[in-house]
């Protein structure tokens, strides 16, 4: 958004010609990397800039897409491994690893605050999959509570977590084995709920199906589900729940 509008001005003042600008222009809706086409417009579309996934890509074309973001733009690539971030590292000095959300941060954020959000774990397991969720929330510019190891096993702990959680403007809660937390947390608050089921559990847990289908079948109101293990996607409707219109 500041590249454009810095383009604009300069425009606008007569530092450069129309034609250089319909020129910088053209790279807009996407620059085309060869091995990818980089969407430099989704932060004007969506009001967030593009998050790449690592998985199944080289690290020379993550450097790539990385390095073609504007400096002034803060950006994050998830499932990103340690020696991912040491080979990134070596090339973007300011890049920052989130290890156990496996992110990597390009940048600082700088928006401002608008939403509360809380992510709740149900066990110590589930830690990876809320920590994605808990520092991509934190980058969409929210506050973040973390209230993990409150699972259905020990319902006293939650309980004496909830005020904490109806302060909230959503709630992600990230659980394995058979997935029942989401249900319990969404029949004691008035906030959204956003499910997360995790691949944690023994073997009928079905690398997360069975969570999966029981937030699905959620008999509490009020609980959206996203994918197994997509700590990204619940943080991005989670924010903008929190942040409103204006996200």
């Amino acid at each position: 958004m500041e590249k454009l509008r810095s383009l604009l001005e300069k425009v606008k003042n007569g530092e450069m010609e129309i034609e250089r600008a319909l020129e910088e222009l053209k790279f807009l809706p996407y620059k085309d990397l060869g091995h990818s086409k980089l969407d430099t417009h989704r932060e004007i579309r969506r009001g967030f800039p593009e998050a790449i996934l690592c998985e199944g890509k080289t690290k020379k074309q993550l450097l790539d897409i990385l390095k073609e973001f504007p400096e002034d733009q803060t950006v994050i690539a998830t499932r990103a491994s340690e020696d991912t971030y040491k080979y990134i590292k070596n090339e973007i000095d300011d890049a920052v690893y989130h290890k156990k959300a496996r992110i990597i941060q390009i940048g600082r954020s700088k928006r401002e605050r608008k939403g509360s959000i809380s992510v709740v774990s149900a066990g110590t397991s589930d830690e990876q999959v809320a920590e994605e969720s808990a520092i991509t929330a934190e980058v969409m510019g929210n506050e973040v509570k973390r209230i993990y190891d409150v699972g259905i096993s020990g319902v006293h702990r939650l309980l004496l977590n909830l005020e904490s959680i109806r302060e909230s403007s959503a709630a992600i809660v990230a659980a394995g084995m058979e997935g029942a937390l989401p249900g319990l947390v969404a029949g004691l608050v008035s906030i959204p709920v956003i499910g997360v089921p995790t691949s944690v559990g023994y073997g009928t847990n079905l690398n997360g199906l069975a969570p999966l289908f029981t937030m699905l079948n959620s008999c509490a109101a009020g609980v959206a589900v996203v994918n197994i293990d997509n700590g990204y996607g619940a943080a991005y409707i989670a924010s903008l729940i929190a942040g409103g219109k204006d996200g």
